[in-house]
């Protein structure tokens, strides 16, 4: 199996730099991975880097709380896809699901599906957080505004277990009948975290040890 087409390499710590975007492109490239994680600020300078590569250029919307206004992720969207992101990992608002205000979810996501309607987006449950009752319902919302992705994690959950064979088996069992696909992301670190998790159902792994796994 060739894991590197499975890997979006993955920066988004706040301190990230110009030349630390540097180096995960050129990783990138190095190991032809199949994309790009990286923060809305870089968008633009890692566009033009990329632009002679197959690798996809992610990013981040509401990133890592979810709890932007709908707006804002939606004017978020619009800027990274201007500035040429071909995927969009949103993270759905999760205090709303907690209040069980599923219309508030839906409508959230539906105003960046609008945005997004020619590119690819992922949504991020933080199912850290969720029940499976609260997961499937977001799935099913998701599965509703035909969005392409369900993804696991955002990372930054102190002492969050991120990607589990467990999630990952009960989001593909949900989601993949309706044609969705499955995004793990969160804790990846070795060899075997990641042919579990594909083995599990996931299609992608978002992970900042891409080089370690691949080696």
């Amino acid at each position: 199996m060739d894991l590197n087409n499975y890997i979006e390499h993955t920066l988004l710590k706040s301190t990230a730099s110009f030349s630390d975007i540097d180096n995960i492109i050129n990783e990138a490239i190095k190991n032809n991975f199949l994309g790009i994680c990286i923060p809305p600020c870089y968008v633009k300078y890692a566009c033009e880097k990329l632009k002679n590569t197959n690798i996809k250029l992610v990013t981040v919307i509401g990133f890592p709380l979810g709890s932007n206004t709908t707006s804002v992720k939606a004017f978020e969207a619009a800027n990274a896809i201007e500035n040429g992101a071909d995927e969009i990992d949103m993270v759905i608002n999760i205090g709303f699901i907690k209040s069980k205000k599923w219309d508030y979810v839906e409508e959230d996501i539906k105003q960046v599906r609008s945005i997004c309607f020619n590119k690819v987006l992922k949504v991020i449950l933080e199912t850290d957080y969720l029940n499976d009752d609260e997961i499937k319902k977001a799935c099913e919302i998701c599965i509703k505004l035909k969005v392409d992705y369900v993804k696991t994690s955002t990372g930054f959950v102190k002492d969050g277990l991120g990607a589990t064979i467990e999630k990952i088996k009960l989001l593909s069992h949900i989601v993949k009948p309706e044609g969705l696909k499955v995004k793990a992301s969160g804790g990846i670190r070795t060899k075997d975290d990641a042919l579990n998790l594909i083995e599990a159902g996931a299609n992608t792994l978002g992970t900042s040890s891409g080089c370690e796994i691949v080696k």
